[in-house]
């Protein structure tokens, strides 16, 4: 007599790489149902992003510890170049706002070029002050931790090795495994989910993280990559207050 075992469905293979990003994409969603805009109404409501991108962490950081097990980052290699990468990348994603200034009119609408003025906005608290430091700290964790987390596991762990796999399970195909059906599968994807003004420096970045996965094989290298240019561009945020950025 033959025995049929029902898995639960966090068993499936790509359970532990797409749903941390399904959630923070829905939880990302939220902060836009609920904002009413009304400058005289209470932070939480005119920017409920300052709450809502903490909650966001919390779960979506209880998603990934839950699947930790599940999540193979070795081997440690490759983190000068993937510091390397990150900054070239970053130089890129922040070049066109960084020339909208001195650009003519025509050239930025032609660019796409954007101000990148409008945003998450800490100074919906009194600058310095104690929640301002609060609101930026957590949103370090967020862009330095969390993000870079989701999405490397999403695209490079799952689905760069998914296109790959021909229908069997992506786990059977190598991490950092090459082939040009999945840089421009995953490279596009990326391009495609961020906002026009973004594209070439997505484009640019998702090939760099691309290159850095096929040359290290490492998961954590790409992860690494991830976090320090997203520290950077934070740090350029707060420097020039482009607060499109974020």
């Amino acid at each position: 007599m033959s025995i049929v075992t029902k898995h639960h469905w966090t068993q499936s293979p790509p359970v532990p790489y797409v749903a941390p990003l399904v959630i923070f994409m829905l939880l990302t969603e939220l902060a836009g149902m609920v904002r009413v805009d009304n400058s005289a109404l209470p932070w939480y409501q005119r920017a409920p992003e300052h709450w809502v991108y903490p909650l966001q962490c919390l779960i979506v950081g209880a998603v990934l510890l839950f699947f930790r097990k599940h999540y193979t980052l070795k081997p440690w290699r490759g983190l000068g170049l993937a510091s390397v990468l990150a900054v070239v990348g970053i130089a890129v994603w922040i070049l066109p706002a960084t020339l909208y200034d001195d650009a003519q009119p025509a050239w930025r609408e032609w660019l796409g070029m954007a101000a990148r003025d409008k945003g998450f906005d800490p100074n919906v608290f009194p600058p310095h002050s104690s929640a301002w430091w609060t609101t930026v700290s957590l949103r370090f964790v967020r862009m330095g931790v969390i993000v870079p987390f989701v999405e490397e596991l999403f695209w490079r762990g799952f689905l760069m090795r998914y296109v790959q796999a021909g229908g069997h399970d992506f786990r059977t195909v190598p991490f950092g495994q090459h082939s040009c059906r999945a840089f421009w599968s995953v490279t596009l994807a990326v391009t495609l989910i961020h906002q026009p003004s973004d594209y070439l420096g997505a484009f640019v970045w998702g090939s760099l993280v691309y290159w850095l996965a096929v040359r290290t094989k490492s998961l954590g290298a790409c992860v690494f990559m991830h976090a320090v240019g997203n520290g950077l561009l934070g740090l350029y945020v707060l420097y020039t207050q482009k607060w499109g950025f974020w």
